[in-house]
Parts: C-alpha cells; sequence; structure tokens
C-alpha cells in the first residue's frame, strides 16, 4: 500500500526545487516549430493502423470572469456570442482530425477543459457532442471516462442533468479556497452553498466520479483559515481532491499581477498548509495518488496504483494513459504515439488556420530513442514510486547502470539523504521522499540543465 507519507521538514528544505510536472518527457518546454501537419497527419495513420484506442480532450477557452491565480489558456469575455465562431472552427477541426482515424478506434476517455466549459449554452453543448459522437466513436453504455471541468457560478441543476444525458459521467470541481477573504484576494467569490449544490446534483444524477481542486498559497490564506476550506470539503466527500500549490509568476501570467504580493503566505507557512492538508486528508481516508493527488481507496486511481496499472499524462494521472490523446481546441496538446503536438495558443490563429482548412498543428516534438527511455523512467517513479531495472533494461535492451553510469553520484547521494532507497536491481522513493517524487525524476531529465527552472512551479 503505497499510501504512507513521512514529513520531513528538513528534506523538504533540500529538495524543493523548481521543476516541471512531468505531465509529458520530454515537457512541452522542448516543443518547437519543426513539427506540423504532415507529421501530425503520419501519426494519426500509424494510429489508425494500429487500431489504438483514443483520449479525446476539448478545450473551451472561455470564461465570464477572471481568476487572478489563473494561469489557463483563456478568454475572458462577457459576450456569449464569441463561442459560436470558436465551435464552427472546433467542428471543422474535429472532422478534419477524424478522417485520419478509423472509426473502430473507440473513445475510452473524453475531457472538456478550460476555461469554463459550461459557459457554453445548453445548445452549443449538445451541438458539439453530436459532431463529436458523429465523428468518433464514443462508447454509449456509460463504460467510457467522459468527464468535464466546472465552475459552480456557472452550472445549476439543469446544467448538471445535461450533462449527464449527453454522456458525461466524472465532474471536476474548482474550488480553491472557501474564504471569503481569499475568494475575494484572488476575484473568485464562490460559496459552499453554490458548490454543495452542483456535487448533490451529480451524485443524485449517478455521475460516477467528483473530483474538487484546491489550491494553496494564495494571498491571505493561512494554516487555520485554510484547514477550514479543507474541512469543509472533506464533509463533501468528493472521491478525488487535487490539491495544487500556487506558483506565482506575475513575469508570466499578466492576471497574476494583481495579487498583492504581501498578502501571499510565507514558504514555512505554505508548508505548514500542506502539512496539516496531508494530516486531514489521511485521517479521513484518502490514499496519496501522488504529486498533488488524493483519492479514495475505492476509487479507480488509488486501485490503479495498487496494481501497477496507473500512467501519467497531459490529463495528469489516468488510468488510459495506453491511449493516443487527440487535443482539440485551441492550446490543446497531442501525443499521438511518440508525436507530441500543440496547437496554437493564439485565438486567432488557430482560428484563421481551421478557416483554411488546415490543422492548428503549431509545434511539437517527435521523440527519440533516449527520450522514449528516459519518459519509460519518470513514468514509473513518479506513478509507482518505484524502478526496477530489469524491466527498463527488458524493453529498451540495454544496461541501466551503464546507461544512467554520470547519474549514479546524485542517486547515491539522494539515498543517503533518505529520499530514496538504491541497490543494484531497483529505485525505491521512500515514504520521506514521496512528496518530492518531482525531484528524482529531475534526476533523469536529459534536457533541465538547458532550460530556465524559473519557468517552472516549485515541487511544494
Amino acid at each position: 500500500m503505497l499510501d504512507a507519507i513521512r514529513w520531513d521538514t528538513d528534506l523538504i528544505r533540500r529538495y524543493d526545487l523548481a521543476g516541471p510536472r512531468y505531465t509529458s518527457y520530454p515537457t512541452a518546454l522542448q516543443f518547437d516549430d519543426h513539427v506540423g501537419s504532415f507529421d501530425l497527419f503520419h501519426a494519426l495513420r500509424d494510429s489508425r493502423k494500429a487500431q489504438r484506442p483514443l483520449s479525446l480532450y476539448v478545450h473551451v477557452p472561455f470564461c465570464a470572469n477572471i481568476c487572478y491565480y489563473c494561469a489557463c489558456n483563456k478568454v475572458i469575455t462577457k459576450d456569449r456570442g464569441r463561442a459560436l465562431p470558436y465551435l464552427q472552427r472546433l467542428e471543422q477541426e474535429i472532422q478534419l482530425i477524424a478522417c485520419h482515424l478509423d472509426p473502430a478506434q473507440t473513445v475510452e476517455q473524453l475531457h472538456f477543459g478550460g476555461g469554463t466549459p459550461t459557459f457554453l449554452s445548453h445548445d452549443e453543448l449538445r451541438q458539439l457532442m453530436a459532431r463529436l459522437r458523429k465523428s468518433f466513436n464514443l462508447l454509449e453504455d456509460d463504460s467510457g471516462d467522459y468527464g468535464i471541468e466546472i465552475d459552480p457560478r456557472e452550472a445549476d441543476w439543469s446544467t448538471m442533468g445535461l450533462l449527464r444525458e449527453l454522456g458525461f459521467n466524472r465532474v471536476s470541481i474548482g474550488l480553491q479556497d472557501l474564504d471569503p477573504a481569499v475568494q475575494r484576494a484572488v476575484n473568485r467569490l464562490q460559496s459552499l452553498e453554490q458548490t454543495r449544490a452542483v456535487i448533490d446534483a451529480a451524485r443524485t444524477l449517478q455521475f460516477r466520479s467528483i473530483n474538487i481542486d484546491l489550491i494553496y498559497g494564495l494571498p491571505r490564506q493561512t494554516p487555520d483559515n485554510f484547514a477550514r476550506t479543507v474541512e469543509e470539503v472533506i464533509a463533501l466527500q468528493p472521491d478525488r481532491l487535487s490539491v495544487f500549490n500556487y506558483a506565482h509568476l506575475p513575469e508570466r501570467f499578466m492576471p497574476q499581477r494583481r495579487i498583492n504580493s504581501d498578502e501571499l503566505p510565507t514558504p514555512a507557512q505554505k508548508l505548514e498548509m500542506l502539512q496539516g492538508t496531508i494530516q486531514q486528508l489521511t485521517a479521513a481516508g484518502y490514499r496519496y495518488i501522488g504529486m498533488d493527488h488524493f483519492a479514495l481507496p475505492d476509487d479507480e486511481l488509488a486501485i490503479a496504483q495498487e496494481e501497477s496499472t496507473l500512467q501519467r499524462n497531459f490529463q495528469g494521472y489516468t488510468t488510459h494513459g495506453h491511449c493516443d490523446l487527440i487535443g482539440l481546441g485551441v492550446s490543446a496538446i497531442s501525443q499521438i504515439g511518440d508525436l507530441y503536438c500543440q496547437n496554437s495558443s493564439d485565438l486567432t490563429q488557430y482560428q484563421n488556420a481551421l478557416a483554411s482548412s488546415q490543422p492548428a498543428t503549431h509545434r511539437g516534438l517527435l521523440c527519440n530513442a533516449d527520450d522514449r527511455l528516459r519518459r519509460a523512467v519518470i513514468q514509473q517513479l513518479i506513478c509507482h514510486f518505484n524502478l526496477e531495472f530489469a524491466q527498463i533494461e527488458h524493453a529498451f535492451n540495454i544496461d541501466f547502470q551503464g546507461y544512467f553510469a554520470e547519474l549514479w553520484p546524485q542517486l547515491q547521494s539522494m539515498a543517503g539523504d533518505g529520499l530514496i532507497e538504491l541497490d543494484n536491481e531497483k529505485i525505491s522513493v521512500l515514504p520521506a521522499g514521496r512528496l518530492l517524487v518531482r525531484s528524482v525524476c529531475m534526476v533523469f531529465d536529459a534536457y533541465l540543465g538547458q532550460q530556465n527552472r524559473q519557468r517552472f512551479s516549485r515541487v511544494i
């Protein structure tokens, strides 16, 4: 059982570095404009020939209100009419991509993200799902993993009923913090009652899973008031929880410039918040999955981790890492075989490309043999906290210690510090190191020394 975490303040201070979240390896920072539509169509053809199952991600960038902490690709507007031209181009993209795939390839996973997907009207949501069903082989028996991100301020019972009718069976709810002072500081006023109403609707309508997102490190947060938020959230009994570390990067994300940095909690307070949250969630029966994710023991993520089948991709921890991921919409990222490709993050450029009947592919990367090897190592560590060298040696026909000989002193140092256990057969991330697993993965990242770590959030 992998739910044991040991809190070690000295170890955290030593290894709490800025680094990638490893939703992919290589990370998106390595993407360049040498990848284009030819590469995309070639990868889709290979996917079709191999008959690989699919995971679809659909990006809806619109929000009616701005949250100051947000680092997502979004368009802030009160004009609901702005969605129409975007949806027209999105439907073009759906048709353009789908014609290169086989109708027999089933869509095991579907996720709507944003932005705020429920910014769309009920008719627009119906039409978009109808186009997806016409173009892709979506499952009709509710066995798929079909999720959508929900802002409780933009959803009610009728919205939840519509989403269930359209085939969604999972919801992810943005909550962040319940304290009114914190909410005012980040311009996201959202009551517990609004959140509870959406969760009650989801349970009544038999959604299969409910996830809640929290953020620690926001302005005016204290260990005490954040603990009260966590207590209220536990009472809501979500199946999964994501507890994200707020990374204040106003030089990169313009909305964050509206946050008063003097009101941010100190690093010591942030550590106290995280430690307290882990204690509260563990006491309430939640398992630590990894990074910032927790789940109840009967959740699919917890079961997959127990069975060593858990994976990680651009949607985070998943049980569908074997699928080819097709990203649709502005800024969306696809992972098809060994190809990563991303659509333009500029709304006008995205729409113009599709208006010309061209994919919106803007940049990407084709993994080489070393990338594939390191990706497998990082995936195993970040999902299972354990790496058997023989497994990697068999899959990639290498001698593990020989291939990574130059990394061995770093690994031995981590072992000496109590972060990992290291011998000639395996690496095991110890309970004191599990919160810092990103730091272990960073040892195997061949690109990290070449880039500015300030572009990443800290591990904790």
